[in-house]
Protein backbone atom coordinates (compact mmCIF):
# COMPACT_ATOMS: atom_id res chain seq x y z
CA UNK A 1 0.00 0.00 0.00
CA UNK A 2 1.22 3.55 -0.70
CA UNK A 3 2.60 5.43 2.26
CA UNK A 4 0.32 8.26 3.33
CA UNK A 5 1.75 11.76 3.43
CA UNK A 6 0.51 14.25 5.99
CA UNK A 7 2.13 17.12 4.12
CA UNK A 8 3.33 17.48 0.56
CA UNK A 9 4.88 20.66 -0.75
CA UNK A 10 4.86 21.16 -4.51
CA UNK A 11 7.88 23.29 -5.30
CA UNK A 12 8.73 25.03 -8.56
CA UNK A 13 12.27 24.10 -9.50
CA UNK A 14 14.83 21.96 -7.69
CA UNK A 15 15.84 23.26 -4.24
CA UNK A 16 19.57 23.59 -3.65
CA UNK A 17 21.07 20.59 -1.91
CA UNK A 18 18.62 17.90 -3.09
CA UNK A 19 20.22 17.23 -6.47
CA UNK A 20 21.46 13.75 -5.45
CA UNK A 21 17.92 12.84 -4.32
CA UNK A 22 16.45 14.00 -7.62
CA UNK A 23 19.10 12.11 -9.59
CA UNK A 24 18.54 8.94 -7.53
CA UNK A 25 14.77 9.12 -8.05
CA UNK A 26 15.18 9.81 -11.75
CA UNK A 27 17.56 6.87 -12.10
CA UNK A 28 15.18 4.60 -10.18
CA UNK A 29 12.47 5.40 -12.71
CA UNK A 30 14.51 5.59 -15.91
CA UNK A 31 17.76 3.76 -15.15
CA UNK A 32 16.94 0.89 -17.50
CA UNK A 33 16.54 3.36 -20.33
CA UNK A 34 19.47 5.57 -19.38
CA UNK A 35 21.85 2.84 -18.29
CA UNK A 36 23.29 2.17 -21.74
CA UNK A 37 24.08 5.86 -22.19
CA UNK A 38 25.07 6.98 -18.68
CA UNK A 39 25.79 3.80 -16.70
CA UNK A 40 27.06 2.32 -14.49
CA UNK A 41 24.40 3.49 -11.98
CA UNK A 42 26.68 5.32 -9.54
CA UNK A 43 28.34 7.26 -12.34
CA UNK A 44 25.02 7.90 -14.07
CA UNK A 45 23.41 9.30 -10.93
CA UNK A 46 26.45 11.47 -10.30
CA UNK A 47 26.37 12.80 -13.87
CA UNK A 48 22.65 13.61 -13.65
CA UNK A 49 23.02 15.36 -10.29
CA UNK A 50 25.85 17.53 -11.62
CA UNK A 51 23.98 18.62 -14.75
CA UNK A 52 20.40 19.27 -13.68
CA UNK A 53 18.73 22.50 -14.79
CA UNK A 54 17.13 23.65 -11.56
CA UNK A 55 14.48 25.79 -13.25
CA UNK A 56 13.07 23.00 -15.41
CA UNK A 57 11.30 20.81 -12.88
CA UNK A 58 8.53 20.63 -10.32
CA UNK A 59 9.41 18.73 -7.16
CA UNK A 60 7.27 17.16 -4.44
CA UNK A 61 8.76 17.37 -0.95
CA UNK A 62 7.57 15.63 2.19
CA UNK A 63 7.28 17.30 5.58
CA UNK A 64 11.00 16.85 6.22
CA UNK A 65 12.07 18.32 2.90
CA UNK A 66 12.87 15.04 1.21
CA UNK A 67 12.16 14.63 -2.50
CA UNK A 68 9.30 12.19 -3.06
CA UNK A 69 8.48 13.14 -6.64
CA UNK A 70 9.81 15.12 -9.58
CA UNK A 71 8.47 16.12 -12.99
CA UNK A 72 10.90 17.57 -15.50
CA UNK A 73 10.04 19.50 -18.62
CA UNK A 74 11.58 21.11 -21.67
CA UNK A 75 10.58 24.73 -22.19
CA UNK A 76 12.14 26.78 -24.99
CA UNK A 77 14.76 24.11 -25.64
CA UNK A 78 15.98 23.81 -22.04
CA UNK A 79 15.19 20.54 -20.24
CA UNK A 80 15.64 19.15 -16.74
CA UNK A 81 18.52 16.87 -17.65
CA UNK A 82 21.52 18.70 -19.02
CA UNK A 83 25.14 18.04 -19.86
CA UNK A 84 26.79 19.05 -23.11
CA UNK A 85 28.59 16.63 -25.46
CA UNK A 86 31.83 17.95 -23.99
CA UNK A 87 30.58 17.09 -20.49
CA UNK A 88 29.81 13.52 -21.61
CA UNK A 89 33.21 13.10 -23.26
CA UNK A 90 34.94 14.57 -20.22
CA UNK A 91 33.14 12.21 -17.86
CA UNK A 92 33.32 8.97 -19.88
CA UNK A 93 36.28 9.59 -22.15
CA UNK A 94 36.30 9.94 -25.96
CA UNK A 95 36.26 6.22 -26.72
CA UNK A 96 33.26 5.40 -24.51
CA UNK A 97 31.70 8.84 -24.73
CA UNK A 98 31.00 8.98 -28.47
CA UNK A 99 28.60 5.99 -28.59
CA UNK A 100 26.91 7.33 -25.47
CA UNK A 101 26.25 10.61 -27.25
CA UNK A 102 24.55 8.70 -30.06
CA UNK A 103 22.26 6.96 -27.55
CA UNK A 104 21.48 10.20 -25.74
CA UNK A 105 20.45 11.75 -29.05
CA UNK A 106 17.61 9.20 -29.16
CA UNK A 107 16.10 10.82 -26.06
CA UNK A 108 16.10 14.36 -27.43
CA UNK A 109 12.55 15.72 -27.87
CA UNK A 110 12.52 19.40 -28.69
CA UNK A 111 9.25 21.28 -28.14
CA UNK A 112 7.45 22.67 -31.15
CA UNK A 113 6.18 26.24 -31.16
CA UNK A 114 3.67 26.79 -28.36
CA UNK A 115 4.52 23.46 -26.74
CA UNK A 116 5.96 22.24 -23.44
CA UNK A 117 7.51 18.76 -23.50
CA UNK A 118 7.54 16.59 -20.40
CA UNK A 119 11.05 15.39 -19.57
CA UNK A 120 10.04 12.54 -17.26
CA UNK A 121 7.89 12.22 -14.13
CA UNK A 122 8.70 9.93 -11.23
CA UNK A 123 7.43 9.29 -7.72
CA UNK A 124 9.26 7.46 -4.93
CA UNK A 125 8.16 3.82 -4.75
CA UNK A 126 6.78 4.12 -1.20
CA UNK A 127 4.47 6.97 -2.25
CA UNK A 128 3.10 5.77 -5.57
CA UNK A 129 -0.68 5.78 -5.65
CA UNK A 130 -0.91 8.61 -3.11
CA UNK A 131 -1.76 11.32 -5.65
CA UNK A 132 1.68 12.91 -5.98
CA UNK A 133 1.85 12.25 -9.72
CA UNK A 134 -1.42 14.13 -10.19
CA UNK A 135 -0.16 17.08 -8.16
CA UNK A 136 3.00 17.25 -10.26
CA UNK A 137 1.07 17.09 -13.53
CA UNK A 138 -1.27 19.90 -12.45
CA UNK A 139 1.70 22.09 -11.57
CA UNK A 140 3.39 21.40 -14.90
CA UNK A 141 0.13 22.37 -16.63
CA UNK A 142 0.18 25.61 -14.65
CA UNK A 143 3.76 26.27 -15.79
CA UNK A 144 2.73 25.70 -19.40
CA UNK A 145 -0.24 28.05 -19.10
CA UNK A 146 1.77 30.79 -17.41
CA UNK A 147 4.36 30.61 -20.19
CA UNK A 148 1.77 30.92 -22.93
CA UNK A 149 2.02 27.33 -24.15
CA UNK A 150 -1.03 25.81 -25.78
CA UNK A 151 -0.06 22.13 -25.56
CA UNK A 152 1.88 19.64 -23.45
CA UNK A 153 3.54 16.66 -25.09
CA UNK A 154 5.13 13.55 -23.61
CA UNK A 155 6.27 10.08 -24.57
CA UNK A 156 5.38 6.92 -22.63
CA UNK A 157 6.91 3.49 -23.21
CA UNK A 158 4.93 0.31 -23.67
CA UNK A 159 6.16 -1.26 -20.41
CA UNK A 160 4.75 1.55 -18.27
CA UNK A 161 0.94 1.21 -18.47
CA UNK A 162 0.52 2.77 -15.02
CA UNK A 163 2.05 6.02 -16.22
CA UNK A 164 -0.09 6.00 -19.35
CA UNK A 165 -3.22 5.54 -17.24
CA UNK A 166 -2.21 8.55 -15.12
CA UNK A 167 -1.72 10.70 -18.22
CA UNK A 168 -5.05 9.64 -19.65
CA UNK A 169 -6.81 10.62 -16.42
CA UNK A 170 -5.32 14.08 -16.86
CA UNK A 171 -6.56 14.54 -20.39
CA UNK A 172 -3.61 13.30 -22.44
CA UNK A 173 -4.54 11.63 -25.72
CA UNK A 174 -2.32 9.23 -27.66
CA UNK A 175 -1.51 10.58 -31.11
CA UNK A 176 0.98 8.01 -32.44
CA UNK A 177 2.95 4.94 -31.45
CA UNK A 178 6.41 4.13 -32.78
CA UNK A 179 7.59 0.54 -32.69
CA UNK A 180 11.19 0.29 -31.46
CA UNK A 181 11.99 -3.46 -31.27
CA UNK A 182 15.70 -2.69 -31.67
CA UNK A 183 15.65 -1.00 -28.23
CA UNK A 184 13.95 -3.80 -26.31
CA UNK A 185 17.14 -5.68 -25.45
CA UNK A 186 19.18 -2.52 -24.88
CA UNK A 187 16.67 -0.38 -22.98
CA UNK A 188 13.81 -2.67 -22.07
CA UNK A 189 10.97 -1.30 -24.21
CA UNK A 190 9.71 -1.98 -27.70
CA UNK A 191 7.32 0.87 -28.44
CA UNK A 192 6.91 4.55 -27.57
CA UNK A 193 3.57 6.36 -27.60
CA UNK A 194 3.40 10.13 -27.97
CA UNK A 195 0.59 11.79 -26.02
CA UNK A 196 -0.68 15.36 -26.03
CA UNK A 197 -2.90 17.51 -23.84
CA UNK A 198 -4.17 20.98 -24.54
CA UNK A 199 -3.41 23.69 -22.00
CA UNK A 200 -6.51 25.41 -20.63
CA UNK A 201 -6.90 28.89 -19.25
CA UNK A 202 -8.06 27.38 -15.97
CA UNK A 203 -4.84 25.41 -15.47
CA UNK A 204 -3.07 28.07 -13.37
CA UNK A 205 -6.04 28.02 -10.96
CA UNK A 206 -5.55 24.28 -10.35
CA UNK A 207 -2.19 24.65 -8.69
CA UNK A 208 -1.45 23.18 -5.29
CA UNK A 209 -0.22 25.47 -2.48
CA UNK A 210 3.54 25.99 -2.60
Amino acid sequence: MPQELTQVLIHRGIPEGVEPQVAALYWEAFGRKLGAALGPPDKGRSFLAAHLHHDRAVTALDGEGRVVGVAGYDLAGRALTGGSPLDVLSCYGPLKGLPRLALLALFTRRPAKGELVMDGICVAAAHRGSGIGSLLLREVAAVAAENGRSRIRLDVIDVNPRARALYERHGFIAVRTRQTPFLRTLMGFGAVTTMRRRVHRTDPNERSPR
